[in-house]
């Protein structure tokens, strides 16, 4: 199996007749999904998704992938491919499109539909191509035929990509539900028949490959769904993922069933589904759905309210009822459901917005508890499956973190792929497909890109350390003003904390040590604001190590008179 290396340098010329893929995210994470082929000068994309920032990196809106390696070629791109509607496939065409805004979007109905509201408030009109799943479309010289996949969103599709270099298949997200709420299969007779046609190259999923077996279908969901709503005595709060019109088609039915009525909570929950209503893959009985503003004059039995926050992101719907800072106050037999698996790195976010609704008297129910959600990933027994019906001559795993990746070549090497035609990459690593072998050949640029506000890039990691310092140790500012001929303190030092834990009295014992270290360095000539202010940093950063074992950031101001 090839394995990325710390040597690697910039990638050579493509040979012709190569393929080259360069994965910009997604691997090694989960999110920032974008994969950019390049043939004979001409690139084509498939996903253009975001991350969603971590604790340790405070103030991030999202994180998208770096565009650098294609910003002067934005010319070469024929097309964007869009396997799904999910955020994390989807999230950063805007940011691309700012670019170049005529770049091809390719796409299924509901997918465009997605994407298209969201670039309506970037105030893009994007050049769009619906496909459908059996279509075939010629995009510059890639020759894409699309596949049928099952995934927790109507409409995925796989992507076979065909070239003079050999065929090269991305599965996107999938899985193999073999009782799908809407009746749409994975499509294993066309992998199939690809596979017999020989795939040179399969792009593959990796999300549960460490999970063995089969993930349950779908439908087992609504029995919990209606026993759940069976015994709510109060109101029902739901928080899913803003896509995931299957599950709120089970919450739709489940409220229905149990004379509920439903309202939608949050802007992109609102919008997601009035899209999803609109094109007909979601099916809402007439007068179930409500304006929230008319939940006052329902009492607490009748009540459903869908909102995000499911991964318990702080400005989400969910987590401000858990910390009161929302409209809508979480009562003592209120019922809240979680219906989404947790995203990896999540974790304590989400089990804080558990405790925060449990201390308000909410009944809590999850994954951890209740059957309440079944994943969108194949999980090992499926890729196994998978791999014997696609018969791949070379293997790449995608999406997904280092475990998953190894976990999901280990499954591909069971099946027969020889081990050194597996190819373990990361972002930014570039894979060339040349004469039916495909191996790393250098690596480009893929680093995070952050968006702060309207700030996009601009935030760097040195920014976001500065953030942590100040969140985690708290600030010091120092304010001397020195004597620009004698070079002596003649005002100051004045101290204010703030977030140290350090009262502002206790910094008389540093006076000293300043004045001393200044004066010391008039005698040798230091004359130079900047230069005192370093010096001013070292003595009051010594001594609140030495005295309180702390390392708060130092902000020395130095004044010449």
């Amino acid at each position: 199996m090839s394995h990325p290396h710390p040597e690697l340098g910039a990638p050579p010329k493509l040979p012709k007749h190569g393929l080259r893929v360069t994965p910009l995210g997604g691997l090694g994470e989960i999110g920032r999904n974008m994969t950019v082929f390049e043939y004979n000068g001409r690139l084509l994309i498939v996903d253009c998704g975001v991350l969603f920032p971590e604790e340790e990196q405070p103030g991030i809106d999202l994180i998208l992938p770096d565009f650098t390696t294609i910003r002067d070629r934005l010319d070469d791109i024929d097309g964007v491919v869009l396997t799904h509607g999910h955020e994390d496939h989807i999230g950063g065409v805007p940011y691309l499109l700012r670019l170049k805004p005529d770049i091809p979007l390719i796409g299924s109905k509901l997918t465009l539909a997605l994407i298209e509201a969201k670039l309506q408030e970037h105030r893009i009109r994007p050049y769009t191509l619906e496909v459908t799943e059996g279509h075939r479309e010629r995009i510059g010289p890639f020759d894409c035929e699309f596949v049928a996949v099952n995934h927790s969103i109507p409409d995925a599709l796989a992507v076979a990509i065909r070239t003079p270099a050999g065929m090269v298949v991305h599965t996107g997200d999938f899985k193999m539900d073999q009782l799908p709420l809407d009746r749409r299969l994975t499509d294993l007779p066309t992998f199939a028949k690809l596979g017999e046609e020989g795939i040179d190259l399969l792009l593959s999923d990796s999300t549960n490959a460490e999970v063995p077996g089969f993930v349950p279908p779908e439908k087992d969901i609504s029995n919990v769904l209606r026993q759940v709503f069976a015994n709510a005595q109060k109101r029902i709060i739901v928080a899913s993922f803003a896509s995931h019109v299957h599950r709120i088609q089970q919450i739709l039915d489940a409220a229905h069933e149990y004379g509920r009525r439903v309202a939608f909570v949050g802007r992109s929950m609102v919008r997601n589904m009035g899209i999803a209503r609109d094109l007909g893959y979601l099916k809402v009985p007439a007068g179930l759905v409500v304006d929230v503003k008319t939940l006052d004059d329902l009492p607490d039995h009748e009540v459903v309210l869908v909102c995000t926050g499911s991964q318990g992101e702080p400005m989400a719907a969910l987590s401000r009822m858990a910390n009161r800072d929302h409209q809508i106050r979480i009562v003592q037999g209120d019922t809240v459901i979680l219906a989404s698996s947790l995203i990896p790195g999540n974790e304590n976010s989400v089990y804080r917005v558990i405790n925060g609704l449990t201390r308000w008297g909410a009944n809590v129910i999850h994954k951890g508890n209740a059957k309440v959600h079944v994943s969108g990933h194949a999980s090992a027994g499926e890729l196994l499956y998978f791999y014997n019906i696609c018969k791949p001559k070379n293997l790449m795993p995608v999406h997904g973190e280092w475990r998953h990746l190894r976990a999901n070549a280990e499954l591909g090497a069971l099946t027969g792929v020889p081990k050194d035609r597996i190819v373990i990459a990361e972002d930014g690593v570039v894979v060339d497909l040349v004469d039916g072998k495909a191996r790393i050949v250098g690596k480009v640029q893929a680093g995070y890109v952050y968006v702060d506000g309207l700030s996009v890039g601009d935030v760097t990691e040195t920014h976001l350390k500065d953030r942590r310092i100040l969140g985690d140790e708290g600030i010091i500012s120092v304010f001397v003003v020195v004597d620009s001929t004698t070079g002596k303190v003649v005002g100051g030092p004045h101290f204010q904390a703030r977030g140290s834990g350090i009262e502002d009295s206790a910094f008389a014992a540093v006076l000293p040590k300043v004045e001393e270290a200044i004066g010391r360095a008039a005698s040798d000539g230091v004359a130079e604001p900047h230069q005192l202010q370093q010096l001013v940093r070292r003595t009051v950063g010594k001594w609140v190590s030495d005295t309180y074992r702390r390392r708060p950031m130092i902000l020395p101001v130095v004044v010449e008179v």
